[in-house]
């Protein structure tokens, strides 16, 4: 799939609102906070990628058989589609919608505790705080998107230093795995 940014779409806040509250109540039995909406879609004024990134922050364990069946079995009758094979699977679950050619939606499971689910919510926190921070990550991001194309590993690896710079200023030490993608 081609990376193609697209300029800030003010919708995408609707279309996260749309899926929060549907979630909400899909969720509801394994939910410790609010659905939140991260990634640059969460940012005014960013350019993204067009697909909406959720995160919902639940009980731990997330991940055991036990607690992963009924989360996927309610996700995936809500036209959600699981990726079970997500390099990230031993921390969360990762799911699409509505599916792999046209996604509009991406969604992380991820236990609140976890300290991934921090460092999404900071990372997010700190480019809407700072339009100049923003700007930088934008301008890296086209960058990236003219280099790699159609390498979203290579993308997503390019924008990890910058990631994790934020982090660091904002006091948020995580490790490599634990870095917004």
């Amino acid at each position: 799939m081609k990376i193609e940014l697209a300029d800030h779409d003010p919708r995408w806040a609707e279309l996260f609102a749309e899926q929060r509250d549907r979630l909400g109540e899909i969720l509801a039995p394994w939910l410790a906070a609010p659905v939140e909406h991260i990634g640059s879609t969460a940012v005014p004024g960013l350019r993204a990628k067009p697909v909406v990134d959720l995160l919902a922050p639940v009980a731990p364990p997330v991940t055991s058989p036990a607690a992963r069946e009924p989360i996927v079995r309610a996700l995936s009758a809500a036209g959600w589609l699981y990726w079970p094979d997500d390099p990230r699977g031993a921390t969360r679950l990762w799911f699409l919608r509505p599916d792999p050619d046209l996604r509009t939606h991406h969604l992380q499971v991820v236990a609140h505790t976890y300290p991934r689910t921090r460092a999404l919510l900071t990372f997010r926190d700190a480019l809407r705080a700072d339009p100049a921070l923003a700007a930088e990550y934008q301008r890296l991001k086209e960058r990236l998107a003219v280099a790699h194309p159609a390498n979203r590993n290579a993308y997503t690896n390019g924008k990890a230093e910058f990631v994790a710079e934020v982090l660091r200023n904002a006091g948020a030490e995580v490790e490599l795995e634990d870095l917004p993608e």
